[in-house]
């Protein structure tokens, strides 16, 4: 169904993914600060959860 779908719409899918290819959205630098300490935050609850995980299985 998928790629049936995908054979007969390829070239307006293409179009598509060119045209939104690059983020026409600006960003005030507060916001890109926000979502650097929210990417921070994202990566010390990944290490957190590896650490409990492998205290727990030792």
């Amino acid at each position: 169904m998928i790629r049936s779908f995908l054979k007969n719409n390829y070239a307006k899918v293409r179009e598509i993914n060119r045209k939104y290819k690059t983020p026409n959205v600006e960003m005030s630098p507060w916001v890109k600060f926000s979502l650097l300490l929210l990417r921070l935050y994202l990566i010390f609850l990944v290490v957190l959860l590896g650490y409990k995980f492998f205290t727990l299985v030792r």
